[in-house]
């Protein structure tokens, strides 16, 4: 039995149902779960004389529930900041990319995952969803998942796909794009190989046929009956943009989100990632079969995509979580900087009080684990997976911040974490990534990026 002892917690910050921010606060942990949550002078003294207790001074840090990213394509890392796709919307941003993703290598898969997952959890990611679509050169799925293990991050890997190319009227190239039969295959390969459906697994995977405009609709139905057979979730993108919109009405006659619905892609299981562009029914259609959204603000505004509405998603009742999206339509792996963007974007839209700091990390940890079905995940409480992390209140960022910490971390310039904890097991101390040499990685990935463009 492993016991760790968060204490003395300058805030603590734990998101359950009654929002409870406990001063001096702390978090005990055995065996990678929570079992004690509240003021540090409550806690019993026999907890504090465990043999083998091992305890973190936490005097100097505000703790959170770790955030769940519920979209992403690490792989994107490798591509960031292209010249000829800086300005560019989304299918013209697409269509530059994909003959380099072409050359996409097994190595060049594990090492951009390992690169970004390394960024995010170094700004509060404790759970990462990536949305892997294109295999080239003997890539598969498994690379990214070795990546996940050795920095031991909670990972939600979807097995995505694209079957509709250029000459069927989809968007990518032929040579992008794989038989329908032998990608279900891969799929049902994956789930039977690495989905965990235990509580506090720390892998699970998703079925996620990449989007409207490259997967047939036979592909998207069998993609749904493999998913609900093995009882895994669904996900894909959805109303990203108007170009989307005038291309399912042209080929299906039906808005993105009716084409999505008329296939059987809403429910508990499903989340769609980007929903910008919503009309009331369509958000009352979210809400009403539970189907959850992946909010990505940086990607859609770097795209000129638009403003997803958050705030009329929030208020319907539909889940919606934050995301990172793409490295290179980003181009980071910011996970706090994200929220930050996620708060500040509602607020161009709908005024200074639409979206406050603390909705915007509730989204971030709560709404993450709701969208991706995890009960034991997004706050802090006995009985919950031990996913947590610390900002440092000392920090320059943070100076004259300390009335409000909380809501500082996103009101004042994102900073990185200085603790993390997934799964029990400090995975980040003192601002530094555990067991990685993060320069040593940045070199391989950059060699690796230069073979791409």
């Amino acid at each position: 039995m492993t016991t760790l002892l968060i204490d003395h917690v300058r805030l603590l910050v734990t998101m359950d149902a009654d929002r409870r921010e406990i001063p001096d606060g702390s978090v005990l942990i055995e065996d990678g779960v929570i079992r004690w949550v509240g003021p540090a002078g409550e806690l019993a003294d026999a907890w504090r004389r465990a043999p083998g207790l091992s305890t973190i001074d936490a005097s100097n840090l505000v703790i959170l529930p770790g955030m769940v990213n519920t979209h992403h394509h690490l792989f994107q890392s490798l591509t960031r900041a292209l010249p000829q796709a800086q300005d560019a919307k989304l299918f013209d941003w697409l269509v530059s990319h994909y003959p380099r993703w072409n050359r996409l290598t097994p190595e060049m898969v594990y090492v951009s995952a390992k690169t970004a997952m390394a960024e995010l959890v170094l700004t509060g990611a404790t759970t990462v969803s990536d949305h892997l679509y294109l295999y080239a050169n003997g890539a598969t799925i498994d690379d990214e998942i070795r990546a996940a293990r050795e920095l031991g991050v909670r990972f939600h890997p979807c097995r995505g796909s694209m079957s509709i190319g250029e000459s069927e009227g989809g968007l990518p190239p032929d040579n992008s794009v794989e038989d329908e039969d032998a990608l279900l295959r891969e799929t049902q390969r994956a789930i039977e190989r690495w989905h965990d459906p235990a509580r506090y697994a720390m892998c699970r995977i998703a079925v996620a046929p990449c989007a409207p405009f490259n997967v047939s609709e036979d592909l998207m139905r069998r993609s749904a009956e493999l998913a609900r057979e093995y009882g895994v979730l669904l996900h894909t993108h959805v109303a990203e943009t108007q170009d989307e919109e005038a291309y399912t009405l042209e080929r299906v006659g039906m808005r993105p989100a009716a084409y999505m619905a008329s296939l059987g892609w809403v429910g508990p299981d499903v989340w769609w990632a980007h929903a910008v562009h919503l009309n009331a029914e369509e958000i009352a259609l979210l809400a009403e079969t539970g189907t959850g959204v992946s909010h990505c603000p940086s990607s859609n505004m770097r795209l000129g995509s638009g403003i997803a509405p958050v705030r009329a998603m929030l208020d319907a009742g539909v889940h919606v979580s934050l995301a990172v999206d793409g490295s290179a339509s980003n181009d980071s792996n910011n996970m706090l900087a994200e929220a930050r963007l996620a708060m500040l974007l509602q607020r161009v839209h709908g005024g200074a009080d639409a979206l406050s700091a603390r909705q915007a990390l509730a989204m971030a940890t709560r709404g993450g684990a709701a969208v991706l079905g995890r009960d034991d995940l997004g706050s802090l409480r006995p009985g919950m997976a031990a996913d947590l992390v610390g900002y440092d209140l000392d920090a320059l960022e943070l100076a004259g911040a300390q009335a409000d910490p909380l809501a500082a971390l996103l009101f004042c310039t994102p900073g990185r974490v200085s603790l993390s904890v997934i799964n029990g097991n400090p995975v980040v101390e003192q601002g530094e990534l555990i067991g990685t040499d993060l320069r040593s990685l940045a070199e391989r990935h950059n060699t690796l990026s230069r073979a791409l463009w």
